[in-house]
């Protein structure tokens, strides 16, 4: 076995790395809390405070555990992470395992009836002795974290503030989530409920929210659970006849997070015990978050009394996304992950998928993890065949007035310009592309496409369509832009 000095520092040294490889953030979520019990063997030994903890460390960070401590000890072929239980096994680890870059001196436990030493920055039972020499804000918020760690469901790291695209359609509830962050169960903000479609970014704002709590309010307990992890833990607890730990669980948080509210209805005794919980919360001055696809109002099937509390503090709505929100959502994924998607490509699929943010990213990550795979660069044409099941199930029928839209849109005009005199060439030009691609995409006969076209002679459209046909002959760029708007409109 190592010296314990050296132990010691190496310890420090592993859990420094992990800082800098996870960030901040993560490592106050997950690793800090860690303690090192000592090296048996060719085995380290590392304890956390709970269950849920050792298993989510030894799941995520097990194998980079195992190669920093090889890299300190060639011996060390193995990391076993066990939960801390007795107080002699907790004052090992914090006797040889300080949290920091520096030991504190190790002195006698409060209250250990066989006098074991731990360390001010040690492993207690639930991580309290690391959290107090850190500071008392940090003691509060470890404590709490210990009692809440077993039932709250884990954040997601890439759900923050800073990943969250801001556009017209999401900027006031962003605001409202920013303003709570900052100062939870302000007048006017608890509770806070979130409401929009699917996939609109209502749990990435929840999330968000959570992490930076925890990052400006240290000493604060955080606890976020979707619903029906909600109601699953209640009949638990009824089962178990312990309904009362249950509910003092709950109650000693500072910021309740519920997701999914409507998954409530119809669960009348879930909804009763949500109801009691929540005016506790509010009313010892405690935040509420929630979130459900519909505002307070019109979620029929919810108690009157529990509605009508919902929609007492914040009630904010997510819109559906725009095209420019889409493109920006689309080109902050593609530069996150480092890999060139042409300005097409992603213009493309902000017009095609419209329906949520969830198959926008997931249609984006499907063309990398292809373009990665087979070393084929990101192609207009590559994109249509490899999203052909998304992008027939946003299919439609093609009408005029659809081309005209879209045609006006790319080209950023008014709509009320394809059917005008106007014959400056910044308005000409859309208007014949418009006719050209109603002629190749539709069944509607020239004189037709004229009427809609503000009433002007077939032989102008047939002039346009040749007119059209001919640019794109001659300049690639334009012939681009008009496949372009023809793959948005028949696929």
């Amino acid at each position: 076995m190592p010296a314990e000095r050296h132990l010691t520092e190496a310890w420090a040294r592993i859990r420094g790395r992990l800082r800098e490889e996870v960030g901040e953030v993560e490592y106050r979520a997950w690793l800090r809390q860690m303690t090192l019990a000592g090296v048996e063997g060719d085995e380290a030994v590392v304890l956390l405070p709970t269950r849920f903890l050792r298993d989510w460390v030894r799941s995520h960070y097990g194998d980079r555990l195992r190669a920093l401590w090889q890299q300190e000890f060639p011996g060390v072929r193995r990391v076993e992470i066990r939960v801390a239980r007795s107080g002699a096994e907790t004052g090992v680890a914090a006797a040889k395992a300080p949290a920091g870059p520096a030991a504190a001196a190790p002195r006698p436990a409060q209250g250990s009836a066989d006098g074991t030493a731990t360390a001010a920055r040690g492993g207690t039972a639930g991580g309290l002795a690391e959290a107090l020499a850190a500071g008392p804000g940090d003691a509060a918020r470890h404590a709490a974290d210990a009692r809440t760690m077993e039932w709250a469901a884990p954040l997601d790291p890439r759900f923050t503030f800073d990943s969250f695209i801001v556009g017209r359609p999401n900027e006031f509830a962003h605001a409202c989530a920013r303003r709570v962050a900052e100062r939870p169960a302000s007048p006017g903000f608890n509770p806070l409920f979130l409401y929009g479609g699917v996939g609109l970014g209502k749990t990435h704002l929840m999330h968000a929210i959570a992490w930076a709590i925890r990052e400006m309010h240290p000493a604060k307990s955080v606890a976020y659970m979707s619903a029906e992890k909600f109601m699953y833990r209640f009949i638990a607890a009824l089962r178990s006849q312990n309904t009362m730990e249950f509910k003092e669980s709950l109650r000693s948080v500072d910021v309740l997070m519920i997701d999914d509210l409507q998954f409530l209805i119809g669960k009348d005794n879930t909804q009763e015990e949500f109801f009691h919980t929540f005016n506790a919360l509010v009313d010892a001055g405690k935040q509420i978050v929630v979130s459900a696809d519909k505002s307070p109002s019109d979620l029929s099937g919810l108690e009157d009394r529990l509605r009508t509390r919902l929609g007492c503090g914040m009630v904010a709505d997510i819109h559906a996304t725009t095209y420019e929100l889409r493109l920006s959502i689309l080109q902050a994924k593609a530069a996150a992950a480092g890999v060139p998607v042409p300005a097409k490509v992603m213009e493309f699929l902000a017009h095609k998928i419209t329906s949520n943010v969830r198959e926008l990213e997931g249609a984006l990550n499907r063309l990398i993890a292809h373009a990665n795979l087979f070393g084929r660069p990101i192609t207009l044409e590559g994109a249509q065949e490899v999203l052909h099941d998304i992008l027939r199930a946003h299919d439609r029928r093609v009408t005029i007035e659809e081309i005209q839209r879209r045609v006006a849109e790319h080209y950023n005009i008014r709509l009320t310009d394809m059917s005008s005199a106007r014959r400056a060439r910044n308005v000409a030009r859309p208007r014949q592309v418009a006719m050209y691609l109603a002629k190749q995409l539709t069944s509607r006969s020239l004189p037709e496409i004229g009427r809609r076209f503000g009433n002007r002679d077939h032989t102008t459209v047939m002039h346009a369509v040749s007119r059209v046909a001919e640019l794109m002959q001659q300049d690639a760029a334009f012939a681009e832009d008009v496949e372009l708007l023809r793959r948005m409109l028949e696929t």
